[in-house]
């Protein structure tokens, strides 16, 4: 069976859609650890231990998310090196990658378990959710290692065209986190701490078959492990390409922290609770999101490399059709069934759900603008000016939410929910614009 997709010839959108439907399904079952998680303690623990996983959702992606990106540098790196067709190149960032992922990992597991209540509390988190949000929390980051091992070694595979085994991997992780849930909550009768450890268990699982699978290639990409070692040169390109990418995330998970912390301010856990369900439904959106972004920054990467620049403007508008059309139709689908979707969260809590349903209003339904901007900053990665679509996001969407935030927001006429929610489309618009005016002047150039 055939597991690469050629970036470099044939067909676009039919190869395109065969490379990003496994990476949006992969992006979901990673957004499905989380959910499993919310929906298990939903039905049988209740709203507040809900409350208790969303309040930690923000945080996660603050610390989880700058070195997260340093995976999608890998995978760039990779990729233009595989479009310059340079073996040594690849085979050096494959054994440089992992040894960076492994230090990542250890400095996320040492901050998220060690100082998980002090995070929390910055967040202002009520009184009565915080013990159980810090124990879920710091089970959750001791898997960390194994995380950052499993992104590292997809995005290397997503890299190279292949999408479908890193989707594999973590179905069956997916399937282990499910029964683990079920089984220590209904058997040992624990709360967030058996979601939490269910979750980290199925880490180690994902990261196991990945790692597997490298070392089973037959490319430049297979992975020995005894030549495991950082090759400064290589590791600087991961860095390169990586820091940015990382600290793009990491602006976008502080502008969320600032978005939990308003609504932590209303010292609700039908607030909390009906957001984080919200939210959860959002995330599996964005995988659609990412899905798209990964495909604009791997084919761009790899034509870039090729200096096929044709090609290059061809692929940025396939992705943005195709993102556009399909995040707006589900939007529309999921706004339709939202009480029904919401009630399998908080099934205890018709306040929580009716909060949920102004999230759902205010930022689900023009998601189609978050997609768009995602396939925007995944091609300027692609052509690699990482650096710039930071310095854009920066701006446009982190600056400006949290600039709102402290001016808009506090204004007691507008201290509300949907006032709060508009800060993200409107960042999400401004950002795609200035992005997409910039790619197209490169490109032309």
């Amino acid at each position: 069976m055939k597991r690469n997709v050629n970036m470099l010839d044939g067909p676009l959108l039919s190869g395109m859609i065969r490379y990003a439907i496994p990476v949006i399904l992969t992006t979901l079952m990673l957004t499905l650890f989380n959910t499993i998680d919310l929906i298990v303690v939903g039905q049988y623990c209740g709203s507040i231990c809900v409350a208790a996983v969303s309040a930690t959702n923000s945080l996660t992606n603050l610390l989880v998310n700058f070195f997260v990106g340093f995976s999608t540098g890998t995978g760039v790196a990779v990729a233009r090196a595989v479009g310059a067709k340079k073996e040594d190149t690849i085979h050096n960032l494959v054994h440089t990658a992992l040894p960076a992922a492994v230090i990542c990992g250890g400095i996320v597991s040492v901050l998220g378990v060690f100082f998980a209540p002090t995070f929390l509390q910055w967040m202002n988190v009520p009184e009565n959710v915080l013990p159980l949000s810090a124990v879920y929390m710091r089970i959750y980051f001791s898997s960390m290692v194994f995380n950052m091992v499993y992104n590292f070694s997809a995005s290397i595979l997503r890299a190279v065209g292949d999408t479908k085994r890193p989707l594999y991997f973590l179905f069956a992780a997916g399937v282990l986190n499910l029964v683990l849930n079920i089984f220590f909550v209904t058997v040992f009768k624990m709360d967030v701490d058996g979601v939490a450890l269910a979750t980290a268990i199925s880490k180690v699982l994902a990261a196991t078959l990945a790692v597997t699978a490298l070392t089973r290639r037959t490319d430049a990409c297979k992975l020995a492990l005894k030549e495991l070692r950082i090759h400064p040169k290589e590791l600087f390109e991961i860095f390169r390409h990586g820091f940015p990418a990382g600290l793009q995330s990491s602006l976008f998970a502080i502008s969320n922290v600032f978005t939990s912390t308003a609504i932590n301010s209303f010292n609700s856990d039908a607030i909390i609770s009906g957001n984080g369900a919200a939210m959860n439904i959002q995330n599996m959106m964005k995988c659609i999101t990412g899905g798209f972004y990964t495909t604009a920054t791997n084919y761009i990467g790899q034509n870039a490399g090729a200096k096929n620049y044709r090609r290059v403007k061809k692929v940025f508008f396939v992705c943005l059709a195709c993102s556009f059309t399909l995040v707006l139709s589900i939007s529309l689908i999921l706004y339709a069934f939202k009480i029904p979707i919401l009630s399998l969260y908080i099934p205890d809590n018709p306040e929580a759900i009716q909060y949920g349903i102004i999230r759902l209003t205010y930022m689900t339904l023009p998601y189609f603008l978050l997609a768009i901007m995602d396939v925007s900053t995944g091609a300027m990665r692609g052509l690699g000016y990482s650096f710039l679509s930071t310095i854009i996001s920066l701006i446009g969407a982190c600056g400006l939410r949290i600039l709102w935030i402290q001016t808009i927001f506090q204004i007691p006429t507008y201290h509300t929910l949907p006032v709060l929610y508009q800060a993200y489309p409107t960042s999400w618009l401004i950002t795609f614009a200035v992005e997409t005016i910039l790619f197209l002047m490169i490109i032309r150039k």
